[in-house]
């Protein structure tokens, strides 16, 4: 490492001083030569590296993360080239391996004639932001995830169904594969809840979400509190007579849970009752529409004496 230049001047103690007790490393490079001029000392302490062993650009590629390399490389050098400041985030390696996260604030400095002279800047080390971000990103998916969550029974919420019905009904359009949806009603449940009381009314529904749940087998398959006691399965690529043993199923998983219901007049034990339709939405479809019509469905089940299953007409 030879003798600083003089825009940075290392033989004036203040300005030497300042510079080397910042937290931020003081950097500079020649541009003709790709060389380091000067690094301030705080770089061994950060990373590990004396500064002496900065010797060109190289060096600073190569100690980068090669995950980030490629793409802060082509970025720095390209806006140095066009002669802006700019700024990149990228883990350095340490020494012993590590990685530290850097923000790299570069000034481009150019002679009287307008052309790039050298590069000035200051490495900053970031990692506690960048953990913090983290944590502010994973936070932010939790609550993204638990804003798609029924808070009692932990399956999706009306919120959800709304968002795959839509997405899958545009699927449906253009694929003209069907979309099947099945409505479910817990039988007599203000029966239940007058019986029971309120808290054993919550466990029951958590209960029979836990049940219903494992109905649909594919992965694709939706599955959602639709609201009240009120549940709902969304079956992609399914036709009417899938989408029938899907609700055969139901009942029949209901039926070996053997939930007792000492207030139900269908019998000692919980049922449930099930409305279902298929369609291959055609232009000028509304997925509401449909879904008005399985509902109407469930409704017939219900007036039919409850613990039955009623599908497209």
């Amino acid at each position: 490492m030879t003798q600083a230049p003089a825009k940075l001047p290392a033989d004036s103690t203040v300005y030497k001083t300042l510079l080397e007790s910042t937290k931020a490393i003081p950097w500079q490079i020649d541009w003709k030569t790709a060389r380091f001029t000067y690094i301030g000392p705080q770089i061994e302490a950060l990373l590990g590296w004396s500064p002496s062993s900065w010797e060109t650009v190289q060096d600073w590629a190569a100690r980068m993360h090669p995950d980030d390399r490629e793409r802060v490389v082509n970025f720095c050098v390209a806006q140095s080239q066009s002669g802006t400041d700019h700024e990149a985030d990228y883990r350095a390696l340490t020494r012993d391996g590590e990685s530290v996260w850097i923000r790299d604030v570069v000034h481009v400095v150019r002679n009287a004639a307008g052309e790039v002279e050298s590069l000035i800047g200051f490495m900053f080390d970031i990692s506690e932001r960048k953990k913090t971000e983290q944590k502010l990103l994973d936070l932010q998916q939790e609550l993204e995830s638990l804003s798609f969550k029924d808070g009692l029974t932990g399956v999706s919420n009306r919120r959800m169904f709304d968002t795959v019905v839509e997405a899958e009904w545009a699927d449906a359009r253009r694929s003209g594969q069907p979309l099947s949806l099945i409505l479910i009603d817990i039988d007599y449940f203000k029966q239940y809840n007058d019986c029971y009381g309120h808290i054993e009314g919550d466990a029951c529904l958590k209960q029979v979400a836990q049940v219903l749940s494992g109905a649909a087998t594919r992965g694709r398959d939706g599955f959602a509190r639709f609201g009240g006691e009120e549940f709902a399965l969304i079956l992609p690529a399914t036709d009417a007579a899938a989408a029938l043993k899907v609700a055969e199923r139901c009942r029949d998983l209901i039926r070996k849970a053997q939930i007792p219901h000492g207030c139900s007049p269908v019998g000692p034990w919980l049922t449930i009752s099930l409305g279902l339709g298929a369609v291959v939405p055609a232009p000028g479809d509304a997925a509401i529409d449909f879904i008005a019509a399985v509902d109407r469905r469930l409704y017939q089940a219900k007036q039919r004496g409850r613990n039955s299953i009623v599908g497209d007409a």
